[in-house]
């Protein structure tokens, strides 16, 4: 795809405090020209907050392919540039979760990463909306942003896949059971009033949290946002509770579940919201879906709404 001809100038911009980013820097120049990927620009960042602006020098430079290396949260912050702008992303997940790769089937070993972006094809995909603050897997309040403070680069780094669940135990020791009132201001479904919560989860995604399914028929490209409403409960309870989570069960005895385009959500008390890992802002809030937002590069053989082959 990116070989034929289409693709004229493309800019790698690493995270390079990524778990894995600095070491695979130099491995992907490499690998990427070898597969006749027209890299242009390189861009090993350290400090991961200047990601946006990195990224959109490039493209209002004229690059129209940006191949971004790093996790989740990298992918989130470039987003909002990338968004609506017709220029295609591609994706090397150097992150502790990857969850977005996951969702779009994008290997997480860096050759086979660096063979999508040169054969892969381009596809539309939608994005979430917290407000103006866009997203690509899910926006969360209550556990989830608990756990976005929990977690830290040193965490994450000398801990890998395990940073996860250390953050999570952190942030169920300090959690406050909260209420929530969902609106749905295209009367879809009747207001919602719920008591007594453990996390409130809007994802756009199928994937979340270190592998969680927003639901088992949950996709990125399917116009709808995937509600979970999960009360608090005993240890026995919230265990129950991650493992409807982890196979996309919609409404059970701990989970309730909601599909919708628009939601307006107000908490008791106002709480912050983690997006895609980050606190970005804070509750009463609306959550809603922008419509095919962002071009990226997919295997030929993605299918959304589906899982992953490894």
């Amino acid at each position: 795809m990116t070989t034929d001809g289409s693709t004229k100038r493309a800019a790698l911009v690493v995270n390079a405090r990524a778990r894995t980013g600095a070491k695979a820097y130099a491995r992907a120049i490499d690998k990427l020209r070898s597969l006749g990927v027209p890299l242009d620009s390189t861009f090993p960042l350290h400090d991961p907050a200047r990601l946006p602006e990195t990224v959109n020098s490039a493209v209002d430079a004229g690059h129209n392919l940006i191949i971004l290396g790093g996790g989740d949260g990298s992918v989130s912050s470039v987003v909002d540039v990338l968004a609506h702008r017709g220029v295609p992303l591609g994706l090397l997940p150097l992150g502790t979760a990857n969850d977005f790769a996951r969702t779009l089937h994008i290997p997480t070993d860096l050759d086979q990463a660096c063979r999508t972006i040169a054969h892969g094809r381009v596809v539309d995909i939608d994005l979430g909306l917290c407000g103006n603050n866009y997203y690509v897997n899910r926006a969360s309040v209550g556990l989830g942003a608990g756990v976005a403070e929990a977690m830290s680069p040193t965490l994450k780094r000398w801990t890998g896949a395990l940073a996860y669940p250390v953050a999570t135990v952190k942030a169920l020791l300090r959690h406050r059971p909260f209420s929530a009132r969902l609106t749905f201001p295209d009367g879809d479904h009747e207001p919602q009033e719920h008591h007594g919560l453990l996390q409130l989860s809007i994802a756009n995604g199928r994937y979340f949290g270190g592998g969680q399914l927003a639901a088992h028929d949950a996709g990125i490209d399917d116009a709808t946002l995937d509600i979970s409403v999960m009360r608090h409960g005993s240890l026995h309870d919230l265990i129950a509770a991650a493992r409807d989570l982890k196979r996309g069960a919609l409404d059970s005895e701990h989970v309730r579940h909601f599909r919708t385009k628009r939601v307006d959500v107000a908490t008791g008390p106002d709480l912050p919201i983690n997006v895609d890992g980050e606190l970005v802002d804070g509750t009463p809030q609306r959550f809603s879906v922008a419509r095919d937002a962002l071009h990226v590069l997919v295997p030929r053989t993605w299918k959304d709404a589906s899982n992953p082959d490894f």
